[in-house]
C-alpha cells in the first residue's frame, strides 16, 4: 500500500494547494501521510488471516476482540522495530535493499520535482470497482465460471474472474503466480480425479468425512480430502522456508539483541534530527504494558505463559520478518509460515501442558494472531523506516505515524470482517432436530433470525466444538423453550454454503488461511488430524524442494480451490508479457510502474465495491432489486461471457503496463 498512498497523497495535496492557494506540501510531509497510511496493509494480513479461523471453529467473532488483536499485535510490531532501525536501516544501508521502500523514496522524490500523477491508481481503482458492482452486485455475469470435464472425472476448471486477483497476480509476478496455478492443478486434476476414481467404489465412508465418496461433488471431495493434503504441504512449506532462513534468523536474533543492550546502555546517542528515535524507556515501557495487557484482557483467553510466549515469539519474527523484507521484499515474506510455526509449536506446548479444552482454542489462536500481525507490521515498518531514511525524515515522527496508523486501522478492519461475515452469514433449519447435549453450556447470548425468517424468538447461542448426532461441530441457535439445536449458523467467512435456503445467491469467502489456522488448533488440540491426509501434503512440499521449485506458494496453490488460483496465474502472465516486450527496468521502476499502480486501484476498488455490496446485502431486498440475471437470462449464467469481460480488464492492464496508455 506504501507507494499507492505515496501517489495519492501527492496528488491529492497538489490540488488542495492548488484550490485553495496555500503552500505546497513537503516531501517530509507527503512521507509521514504515505507512513501512516501504510500501516494498515499489514495489520489488516495479519488479522484476516487468523481472526476469521474462530467462526470456522464454531466461536464467535467479537469486533472488540478483533481490535485488541489487531492493536496489540500492530503495537508490538512497531514498538519492536524501534530498537532494530539503527541496526537494520542504518548500519545495513547497502546490504539490505528494502526494494519496497526504496521505490517508495523515488516516488516521493519524483512527487517533490512535479514529476508524478495518481490518475493511473484513479482509473485502477473505477475500473475495479464499477467491475465488480456489474459482476457480484448486478450480476450481469458469472463471477466464476466453470466447467466439468465429462470424461475426466472429478475434475472441474473454474475461473474466479475478479480484479482483485488479477491484480494480486499482476503484483506478485509471473514465477509465483505460476507456481501457485501449478498446485491448483495437482489438486484439481491430479488429487482430487485419484480419489475420485480409487475411492468411488467404497461402500462407507472414508474418514475424515462422513459420507460415501461416490455421493460426493467435487468440492466436498477437496473439503473433505485435499484440503488436509494442502493444510500439510503449507505447514510444511513455511517451516521449510523458516529453516533455509535460519542462518538470517540467528543473525537477526543476535543483531536484535544488540540493539536492545545498546540502546538501554544509552550507546550511540542520537542527537540529529534524522537519528531521533522514540527513547528505549518508551519501548520498555510499552512491551510491559502489551504483556500486562494480553494477559489481562479476557476476550483473548491468554495467561502470563502465552502473554510471555507473545513477546519472545513477537520479537523473534518481527526481526527475521525486518531483515527478509530487507532482502527479498514484503511480497516474499513468508509470514504464513512464521504463523504456523507459532500456532504449531504454542499447540505443542499446551498439549504438552495437558491444555486441549474447548477454552485453549481460542487461546493459541489469539498467540499466533498477534505474534502474525507482529510479524506482519514489523516488515511494513522497517520499509517505511528506509524510505524515510533516504528522504531525510525524523523517525521519532514517523514511528508516532506507525502508533497512530495502527490504532485507527484496527479500528476500520474489526468492523470490516464482522461486516462481511455478516452479510454473508447463512441459518440453515436442522433437519433432524437434536437436543442439547448433556453438559453443553450456551455461551451466555440471545440471538434472532433475520428479517426474512418472520420469526422473533430469541435463541440461546451454543458453540458445539465437537460433533453430536446428526449435527456438526459448530455454531447453533437453540430453542430457548425446547432445548433443541434449531439452526446451524454456517458463518460468511467459510467458502462452503453459496446459497440461502430460498435460493438466494450469497457471495461466500473461502478464507483459506484462517481455515488452516482452525484445522492445525483442532487437529493438535483434540488430536483426531487425519494426519494420512496431512503428511502427503508434507511430502508433496519435500518433493518440490528437492526439484528446486519453491513449496510454499506451490502448496498454498494446492490448498486453494482452482477457482482462486486462476486469476492470479492470467494477472502474472500478463505481467510476463509486459516485462517480456518492455525496456529492462531496476526492481525499485518496476515496483512503482503503470501496470503495478493500475493493479493496485484494482486491487482497492474492488475490495471498496465488495464492502459496499456487504453493506447492501444487510437489507437483503436492495441485492434482490438490482440482480440483473433473471432479465439477462442465459447471458448472466453463460460460462463464455465472463471471459470476454476479464479478457478486457488484462488487455487494459497490458496496454498501461506497456505505456501505451494512461503515461504520466
Amino acid at each position: 500500500a506504501s507507494i499507492p498512498v505515496a501517489v495519492l497523497s501527492i496528488t491529492l495535496f497538489r490540488a488542495f494547494s492548488k484550490a485553495f492557494r496555500i503552500r505546497r506540501t513537503t516531501i517530509l510531509e507527503n512521507n509521514i501521510v504515505q507512513t501512516t497510511g501504510s500501516a494498515g496493509e499489514s495489520i489488516a494480513f495479519g488479522v484476516a488471516v487468523t481472526m476469521p479461523a474462530l467462526l470456522i471453529l464454531g466461536y464467535d467473532m467479537e469486533v472488540g476482540q478483533v481490535m485488541l488483536v489487531a492493536v496489540l499485535g500492530s503495537l508490538l510490531g512497531v514498538l519492536m522495530m524501534i530498537p532494530l532501525r539503527w541496526a537494520l536501516i542504518v548500519k545495513e544501508h547497502g546490504n539490505l535493499p528494502y526494494p519496497e521502500g526504496t521505490a517508495c523514496a523515488k516516488v516521493l522524490i519524483v512527487g517533490e520535482e512535479g514529476g508524478t500523477s495518481a490518475k493511473t491508481v484513479f482509473t485502477g481503482f473505477a475500473l475495479g470497482f464499477f467491475y465488480k458492482l456489474a459482476n457480484v452486485g448486478f450480476r450481469i455475469w458469472k463471477d466464476v465460471p466453470e466447467k466439468a470435464i465429462t470424461w475426466y472425472k472429478g475434475s472441474v476448471f473454474a475461473t474466479e474472474v475478479s480484479p482483485e486477483l488479477l491484480g494480486v497476480g499482476y503484483i506478485i509476478g509471473p514465477r509465483i503466480a505460476s507456481t501457485m496455478v501449478a498446485g491448483g492443478v495437482l489438486s484439481t486434476f491430479v488429487l482430487i480425479p485419484a480419489i475420485v476414481l480409487f475411492g468411488g467404489q467404497l461402500t462407507t465412508p472414508l474418514f475424515p468425512a462422513t459420507k460415501l465418496i461416490s455421493q460426493m461433488s467435487t468440492h466436498e471431495v477437496w473439503s473433505n480430502y485435499v484440503l488436509y493434503i494442502g493444510a500439510g504441504a503449507v505447514a510444511a512449506g513455511g517451516i521449510i522456508s523458516l529453516l533455509q532462513s535460519l542462518p538470517v534468523i540467528a543473525q537477526s536474533f543476535v543483531a536484535g539483541l544488540s540493539s536492545f543492550r545498546a540502546a538501554g546502555t544509552g550507546q550511540g546517542q542520537k542527537t540529529t534530527r534524522t537519528e531521533n528515535d522514540l527513547p528505549m524507556s518508551f519501548v520498555v515501557a510499552g512491551v510491559l504494558a502489551l504483556i500486562a495487557a494480553i494477559w489481562l484482557a479476557p476476550p483473548l483467553h491468554v495467561n502470563l505463559i502465552g502473554a510471555v510466549l507473545i513477546v519472545g515469539f513477537g520479537f523473534l519474527f518481527v526481526t527475521v520478518s525486518s531483515r527478509l523484507t530487507g532482502t527479498i521484499g514484503s511480497s516474499s515474506n513468508p509470514i504464513s509460515g512464521m504463523t504456523v510455526a507459532t500456532l504449531l509449536l504454542t499447540c505443542l506446548i499446551f498439549v504438552a501442558l495437558g491444555w486441549v479444552g474447548a477454552e485453549y482454542r481460542v487461546t493459541a489462536l489469539s498467540i499466533a494472531a498477534i505474534v502474525c500481525v507482529a510479524a506482519s507490521n514489523g516488515g511494513t515498518t522497517s520499509q517505511d523506516l528506509k524510505t524515510g531514511f533516504l528522504v531525510g525524515a525524523t523517525p521519532r515522527y514517523q514511528q508516532i505515524g506507525l502508533l497512530i496508523g495502527a490504532l485507527t486501522s484496527a479500528v476500520v478492519i474489526g468492523y470490516t470482517l464482522s461486516l462481511l461475515n455478516y452479510s454473508s452469514t447463512v441459518y440453515h433449519k436442522v433437519d433432524v432436530a437434536d437436543p442439547l447435549p448433556a453438559g453443553v453450556q450456551g455461551s451466555g447470548k440471545r440471538e434472532k433470525l433475520p428479517a426474512s425468517f418472520n420469526d422473533q424468538t430469541e435463541y440461546n447461542v451454543v458453540h458445539l466444538a465437537q460433533a453430536h448426532g446428526s449435527a456438526a461441530a459448530g455454531r447453533y441457535l437453540v430453542h430457548p423453550e425446547t432445548n433443541q439445536l434449531s439452526y446451524l449458523v454456517d458463518p460468511g467467512i467459510n467458502g462452503v454454503l453459496k446459497t440461502r435456503d430460498d435460493g438466494t445467491p450469497v457471495t461466500k469467502f473461502e478464507a483459506p488461511k484462517a481455515r488452516l489456522m482452525s484445522l492445525i488448533i483442532d487437529g493438535i488440540l483434540t488430536q483426531q488430524l487425519p494426519w494420512s491426509l496431512v503428511f502427503i501434503g508434507v511430502f508433496i512440499a519435500i518433493v518440490l524442494e528437492l526439484a528446486g521449485v519453491p513449496s510454499l506458494p506451490f502448496a498454498v496453490g494446492v490448498y486453494l480451490p482452482l477457482a482462486a488460483s486462476t486469476p492470479i496465474f492470467f494477472g502474472g502472465l500478463v505481467r510476463w508479457l509486459v516485462e517480456r516486450g518492455s525496456k529492462n527496468k531496476s526492481a525499485e521502476e518496476e515496483e512503482s510502474s503503470g501496470g503495478v499502480l493500475l493493479s493496485s486501484g484494482l486491487i482497492a476498488g474492488g475490495a471498496i465495491a465488495g464492502i459496499g455490496l456487504a453493506l447492501l446485502a444487510l437489507e437483503e431486498n436492495i441485492l434482490r432489486a438490482i440482480d440483473m440475471s433473471a432479465q439477462l437470462g442465459d447471458f448472466a449464467t453463460s460460462d463464455v461471457v465472463p471471459y470476454f469481460f476479464f479478457g478486457a480488464l488484462a488487455l487494459v492492464l497490458f496496454l498501461v503496463g506497456r505505456e501505451k496508455i494512461l503515461k504520466s
